[in-house]
């Protein structure tokens, strides 16, 4: 039986984007989950992925070419409208093909999904052991009468993992440079670069994620045991060689335990690539000697979601830190000579001008690394969602909308041109500040103890 993947995540840049930037360079670890638990039970799987086409041509004749029985999509809530089209263009060019959509945003309005009667099936949350099981019933004739199939939780350590050849094959067949099997975005990460997913699900309630996330992988974390982790790491390191990292998770910090036990397995196999990952400032600041620790052995980095820098906002989002509590996390990172990725919202419900103001004085005294702004999106699923509908306050009118960016406002009570002032000034270093920047840069690059390592395995590699 043949099975086709498709990835559609053509929202942010469109068709023949691949390679250009996080949201074109990364893998969906999502459909590299899937693909890797059907092929372990006999299926053969390939991809189609949409960022590597030049238009919705090139689309239907990929299918006509693959014929493929069944085709699975993915689907964020920006990504309806691409995932509708194919499925639109696959009943067209093949009716027989079973069409199977799955992901956040039908784990979150599975009926807007169930309404287009050219989806034959939707499976909400975690699909790896649900998609597998479709798989097998169609094969054997004996097609599930429901259209809704619920996810099953697996145990994450039975998983195998993640089929990164699914996409890299894909790639290959259109001749892109494979230089890295994913495109490092800071000079911290030099490539070979690869992401890496050690759980699912967050034990925290911020109102902009919650309860969604709950419902795709339960209440609280399940988390991959470090032997699990070390073995992939084994793995990657084998195949790819690569040259740093980035773990997924929402909140790798929050179990202190895991971490001091990854540091010390990741130091004994001999590790040394850098790696970034996301982390809540007030654990950070709770946890100090662990965040020394992971920094002492590989952490170059981390994702901080500051959000805001009014406290009254941030109590509004249940977010469980303050102000004081994100300028403290910035001067751990400081002090262990992290890179600080800034993550903030501007353009919240009822946020007022003084308040983003205070977000913008904020980030001008963490004076971080990278800034990674974003106007308020409210995502279905989520309380904050709820609240905006309630109140009347959302300005979504169509799915590609749902991109996390700030080049439009998606909350109403805010005005256009001062938001996009504060958006220049909360990215404007103080003079001071961008002297002490290009210091810091330069003294990580010529002090990087495995920095001549690195160019020697590149040298190596290449033949010369």
């Amino acid at each position: 039986m043949r099975t086709t993947l498709v990835y559609a995540g053509i929202a942010g840049k469109g068709f023949n984007s691949l390679k250009q930037g996080m949201d074109s360079g990364w893998i969906s670890h999502g459909l590299a989950s899937l693909s890797a638990h059907a092929r372990a039970h006999g299926f053969e799987v390939n991809l189609i992925d949409l960022r590597a086409l030049n238009d919705w041509d090139h689309f239907r004749r990929e299918i006509l070419e693959r014929q493929p029985d069944v085709v699975g999509l993915t689907m964020m809530s920006v990504d309806f409208n691409p995932v509708m089209r194919a499925v639109e263009i696959i009943k067209t060019a093949r009716p027989e093909t079973t069409t199977v959509i799955g992901g956040p945003h039908p784990s979150f309005e599975p009926q807007s999904v169930l309404e287009n009667t050219l989806v034959d099936y939707v499976v909400v949350a975690e699909g790896e052991i649900t998609f597998t099981n479709l798989l097998r019933a169609i094969a054997n004739g004996e097609r599930p009468p429901e259209r809704l199939l619920i996810g099953i939780h697996p145990n994450l350590d039975r998983l195998p993992y993640a089929d990164r050849d699914l996409f890299l094959n894909e790639w290959r067949k259109y001749g892109y440079d494979l230089e890295s099997p994913e495109v490092p975005f800071v000079d911290e990460l030099p490539p070979p670069f690869v992401t890496i997913i050690a759980g699912r699900g967050c034990m925290y309630n911020c109102s902009f994620c919650k309860p969604a996330e709950d419902f795709l992988f339960g209440k609280g974390t399940r988390r991959r045991s470090v032997a699990n982790i070390i073995g992939e790491l084994k793995e990657l390191r084998e195949r790819y060689h690569f040259n740093s990292f980035m773990f997924h998770d929402d909140c790798l910090l929050e179990d202190q335990r895991w971490c001091q036990e990854f540091v010390t397995a990741y130091h004994a196999e001999g590790f040394h690539q850098p790696y970034f990952c996301q982390a809540r400032a007030d654990l950070m600041v709770r946890h100090e000697e662990t965040v020394a620790m992971m920094a002492a052995n590989g952490l170059k980095g981390l994702f901080i979601g500051f959000e805001s820098g009014s406290d009254r906002v941030l109590k509004f989002l249940r977010k469980g830190t303050t102000r004081q509590i994100n300028l403290d996390a910035a001067k751990v990172c400081r002090k262990y000579g992290l890179t600080i990725w800034a993550n903030y919202m501007l353009g919240l419900p009822e946020e007022t001008p003084e308040e983003v103001m205070e977000t913008v004085s904020m980030l001008k005294e963490i004076d971080p690394d990278y800034y990674s702004p974003a106007f308020y999106t409210p995502h279905p699923g989520t309380d904050l969602f709820d609240y905006t509908i309630e109140h009347g306050l959302s300005l979504i009118e169509d799915y590609d909308s749902y991109r996390r960016n700030p080049t439009e406002l998606k909350i109403k009570g805010h005005d256009w041109e001062f938001m996009q002032r504060a958006l220049a000034e909360s990215q404007r270093r103080k003079p001071l500040n961008q002297v002490k920047r290009t210091a810091r840069r330069l003294w990580r690059k010529y002090t990087d103890p495995h920095r001549y390592v690195r160019k020697l395995r590149q040298v190596m590699a290449s033949g010369h």
